[in-house]
């Protein structure tokens, strides 16, 4: 949420002075400010309404990205000063959403055709690296063409409007996020144990019949229950620290490491118990490709969205949109 008081000024000097170290960004911050507030006050003297005096003052200073650069003296000169801000928003978009969804496909695809764990790891590995180097070098190569062409015009004209808004980092919104995790997780790892050892479904022997294969326990459900104390700390260092691209990252892997091995094990049969199904006449026959195709989309399904949720919410934390992840 943020403060409905904030103005284009505030915004602007937001979004220039967070690109800058943390020990610079207060001395620039009040710098910049000044320099707005005299720009504006006389473009007001001059009869300009404060509103417009403002948005055409930054207009005239232009990406707050770049004018922070230029107090770095950091030039932008990897494809040519004119066109860098838009080719690192783009490469940066490219890597951020389409390597990540790529390689989660070839681990999946991999895993579902049963194919060795080192065989997975390995050509995920390269498909990742072989896509990195394609999204950053086409969109490159690309860029420097537009840039020797001399008719070429700017490609995205900066003003105010793309400015983005000051997020507010206060704990409190997150506290209830937190707590429904650890609810959820706690309990979730609480069924998984339970039904080892309490499930209802009995043999004839009066004994509980577990619905997850017991033989999982040699090394899967440990791994399935690290990996929720895992997502524990995880929701905890949301709430201590808000999204930001590391937590989006790890986000992604602890949800290969979840949905991955755990596809495998149910499309192989490995995952619920044969007997339990017997017990209960659960009737996998004539339905059960149906039944196996619904879950695994499902599991896919909300496995894709929980990674594509944290990329969201961390471009929303610092102050931009879905479609401007680039930008910010």
């Amino acid at each position: 949420m943020t403060s409905p008081a904030t103005t284009l000024t505030d915004r602007y000097v937001w979004a220039a002075a967070r690109t800058l170290p943390e020990n610079q960004r207060e001395e620039f911050g009040r710098e910049l400010r000044e320099r707005i507030g005299d720009e504006v006050d006389a473009r007001r003297g001059s009869g300009a309404a404060s509103d417009d005096a403002e948005f055409a003052v930054l207009t005239e200073l232009g990406d707050p990205a770049a004018l922070a650069a230029t107090y770095l003296d950091r030039p932008l000169h990897l494809i040519g000063p004119r066109y860098y801000l838009t080719w690192k928003r783009l490469v940066t978009m490219l890597l951020a959403i389409v390597l990540p969804i790529a390689v989660g496909g070839v681990l999946l695809a991999q895993a579902l055709a049963g194919a060795p764990v080192g065989e997975v790891f390995g050509s995920a590995f390269s498909i990742a690296f072989s896509l990195a180097v394609q999204l950053a070098f086409w969109p490159t190569l690309v860029f420097a063409i537009i840039e020797r062409n001399p008719g070429s015009g700017p490609v995205d004209r900066w003003t105010p409007e793309h400015l983005p808004t000051i997020p507010d980092d206060g704990r409190a919104g997150r506290l209830g996020d937190l707590i429904a995790s650890l609810v959820f997780l706690g309990l979730f790892a609480a069924v998984i144990i339970w039904q080892g050892y309490g499930a209802p479904v009995m043999n004839p022997l009066g004994e509980s019949i577990p619905f997850l294969d017991p033989d999982l326990w040699s090394f899967w459900i440990p791994w399935f229950l690290v990996l929720i104390g895992l997502e524990m700390v995880f929701a905890s260092a949301i709430y201590a620290w808000g999204w930001n691209w590391w937590l989006a990252a790890l986000n992604l892997l602890l949800n290969v490491a979840f949905a991955v091995p755990a596809l495998w094990l149910f499309t192989t049969g490995q995952l619920v118990n044969p007997e339990f199904l017997d017990a209960v006449g659960w009737p996998w026959g004539e339905a059960g490709g149906i039944v196996t195709t619904i879950i695994v989309f499902a599991v896919i399904a909300v496995s894709v969205w929980d990674v594509v949720d944290g990329v969201i919410k961390t471009v929303r934390r610092r102050g931009g949109s879905a479609l401007t992840i680039g930008r910010i």
